[in-house]
């Protein structure tokens, strides 16, 4: 029997939280910075209550003009801060409901940008760190976040994505691309089962890269959102995969 993490961004205004929230582990909850405000947040921690979902905090460049997918330059202690305000954001949500926060995934150009930069992704972990020692920090397989996490001594959790395409160097393809995003489910679903049974995926130039996959990502956003969470959930189970939070 194998277990894997499933994790969704959400509370991000979708509309379909509550059609995905059955078929996941983790949830990973807009903060307010680049979607969603005190109101969905406490909706969605609710939702994931309900559902025994893991809630995480899921930070992110103040800007929701642009949804955090624009690529912000920031002074660290600048970075540092705003995952802090991030997290007791959420943290205080979870207290009013008597539960704990379990993980932070940073979201968007941020997430991107860390997993590339050395000590963007310091700043990250250490925020994280200073928070609560004990929380997970999510983060692309390999990537500098992982690293940053590991020297800190804090937990980490390596994701990979079921419904984006990957580059040869395991980063993922830019949204400014029109192969970024896999919309066909049976595409998806072959890369799901590649990266949990076999830890690889094919890269869109056809390499096969290696990787370590944790904790699988969907995007609460994207069009087919509830329908892959479904299918993921089933397809998993069909292979005896079964959810299972870090």
């Amino acid at each position: 029997m194998q277990y894997i993490d499933l994790n969704c961004d959400m509370g991000e205004g979708a509309g379909n939280d509550a059609l995905i929230m059955p078929f996941i582990s983790s949830a990973n909850i807009a903060c307010g910075y680049h979607a969603g405000d005190e109101d969905t947040i406490k909706k969605t921690v609710e939702l994931a209550l309900k559902y025994n979902v893991a809630i995480g905090a899921h930070p992110g460049f103040e800007d929701k003009e642009n949804f955090g997918r624009l690529e912000m330059h920031l002074p660290l202690e600048e970075v540092y801060d705003i995952v802090t305000k991030q997290i007791d954001i959420i943290k205080k949500v979870c207290a009013e409901f008597n539960t704990n926060l379990h993980h932070v995934k940073p979201h968007g150009a941020l997430y991107n940008m860390a997993a590339k930069d050395e000590a963007l992704a310091a700043a990250i972990a250490k925020a994280v760190k200073d928070a609560d020692e004990n929380l997970i920090l999510y983060g692309l397989n390999n990537s500098f976040m992982i690293t940053a996490a590991k020297e800190m001594n804090l937990k980490t959790a390596n994701e990979v994505f079921a419904d984006r395409r990957y580059n040869n160097d395991g980063s993922l393809v830019s949204r400014k691309l029109p192969t970024a995003l896999i919309e066909g489910e049976e595409e998806m679903l072959q890369q799901l089962l590649q990266m949990v049974l076999h830890n690889t995926v094919a890269s869109v130039e056809g390499a096969t890269i290696s990787l370590d996959a944790q904790t699988i990502c969907i995007h609460g956003d994207g069009k087919n959102a509830a329908r892959f969470a479904k299918k993921i959930y089933e397809t998993l189970g069909d292979n005896n995969i079964f959810l299972r939070t870090i």
